[in-house]
Formats: structure tokens, C-alpha cells, sequence
């Protein structure tokens, strides 16, 4: 029988954060909790789950390799997105309420705790926060999110091939998933399932129309094609 475990000593208390899986332990990176200084450019987080002993540990502060020299660690924000590739974290996007958005990629190697930022090469997405992301193989696949350059909802979905580290603005098509942020993306075999989010409901700028969806899209990865999908008899509220 699957029962709810309540477990409060040493978690976060956090919104918009980032998780992944590794083995029986969850990382979970950054995220907003209000209260909390997100001006100050100090490091993000990270906080480690036991999912065995049920306890939180909290990574140390990475100090600097060189005296005076900032160490390569991502600054503190919320509305960024992890994905696993073998032993590699990859942390993209997010924001600071300094500094806004940011497109760059940076690593974290689960074995050693240490962080670089890989040397990125082809159509580098624009800053953003709130889109998702999610793996086929080797490749991330980045979808929506709020772009900060644009001041508006995307809809665009970028790859990243983390074998030659190149990203690629994918051409997708048939008809396109709604402009969105903080919804989820999750692939299945090669399809890859959207759900929810926020969206404006006349077009990719925020007109204070809010409205959130509550549909399936499904993009299949070989094709590069957006799929019709029969509306489902019983939806969830947007």
C-alpha cells in the first residue's frame, strides 16, 4: 500500500525549483520562497533527499579554486529547469530578481559536487524562465517559457545534442502548442507530452487575459511535428 510520509526536518521551503532523480536520492536546485534576498547574487543551492533515510542534506558553498576569483557556479533564481544525462546535471534558464533571465548552461557532476559551464556552440535559446524541459537519449529538448528579451510567451521548442553540445532551434510542424509558461513537459518513448501552463488567450504577449491550459499536446521527436490528439472525454482544470 502507498502511504504520504511527512518529513520536515532540513527541506527547503521553495517554489519554482528544479529536481532530479539520481539513484535513490533527489537533487533539488535553487527555486523562490518569499522572504528570502534574490538581489543578492549569491550562490543557488542545492539541497540532496534520502529517499531511504527520509533525510536533507544541504551542499556547503562552493569556494573559490583562486583567492579573490568568483568560483563557476550559477547565481541564485527560480523558474530554471534540470535535466539528468548520465552522471551530469544540466541546469538551464531562470531568473534573478537582479539580474533576470539567463541562457547559460551550466553542469553539475554528481560524483564530485562541482560545477562548469560547457562551452555551448549553435542557436543558444534566449533567456527565459518557466519553460520546461526534458531528455530523449542524449539530446534536451527546451520547450515555452517566458522569453525576457521578447517580453512575451513562447512557443518554440530548442535541442540540445549534449554529445557535440550544439543547440539547434527545432522547425517544427503541424499546428503548434499554445505560447506558455510553467507548465511540464515529459517524454515518452519518442513523444513528447505538454500540459498546462500559463498562456494569454489572444497571442504570445501578456495582455492581463490569463488563461491556463488544460489539453494534451504531443510532439513527436522523429517526425519534428506537432500531433492532433482526440480531446480526452474528462479534462483537468487548466
Amino acid at each position: 500500500m502507498l502511504r504520504w510520509t511527512v518529513h520536515l526536518e532540513g527541506g527547503p521551503r521553495r517554489v519554482n525549483h528544479a529536481a532530479v532523480a539520481v539513484g535513490h536520492r533527489v537533487y533539488s536546485f535553487g527555486g523562490y520562497c518569499s522572504g528570502e534576498d534574490y538581489e543578492t547574487l549569491r550562490q543557488i543551492d542545492v539541497h540532496i533527499f534520502n529517499a531511504v533515510s527520509l533525510r536533507w542534506t544541504k551542499l556547503p558553498p562552493v569556494r573559490p579554486a583562486v583567492r579573490g576569483q568568483a568560483p563557476v557556479v550559477p547565481y541564485m533564481r527560480y523558474g530554471h529547469s534540470t535535466v539528468l544525462i548520465d552522471d551530469t546535471v544540466f541546469l538551464w534558464g531562470g531568473r534573478n530578481d537582479t539580474e533576470g533571465a539567463c541562457n547559460v548552461l551550466y553542469a553539475f557532476d554528481v560524483n564530485t559536487h562541482k560545477w562548469s559551464t560547457p562551452r555551448v556552440s549553435g542557436a543558444v535559446p534566449g533567456a527565459r524562465d518557466g519553460h520546461s524541459a526534458c531528455v530523449l537519449g542524449k539530446i534536451m529538448y527546451i520547450f515555452g517559457g517566458y522569453e525576457q528579451l521578447a517580453d512575451c510567451f513562447s512557443n518554440d521548442i530548442h535541442k540540445l545534442d549534449t554529445s557535440t553540445m550544439t543547440w539547434t532551434l527545432v522547425c517544427t510542424k503541424g499546428n503548434p502548442a499554445r505560447w506558455r509558461d510553467f507548465h511540464s513537459a515529459t517524454m515518452l518513448g519518442n513523444h513528447m507530452y505538454v500540459f498546462g501552463g500559463r498562456a494569454d488567450r489572444f497571442g504570445p504577449f501578456h495582455s492581463n487575459n490569463e488563461i491556463y491550459c488544460n489539453r494534451i499536446r504531443v510532439f513527436d521527436t522523429r517526425t519534428e511535428a506537432w500531433l492532433d490528439c482526440p480531446h480526452t472525454p474528462v479534462l483537468p482544470e487548466g
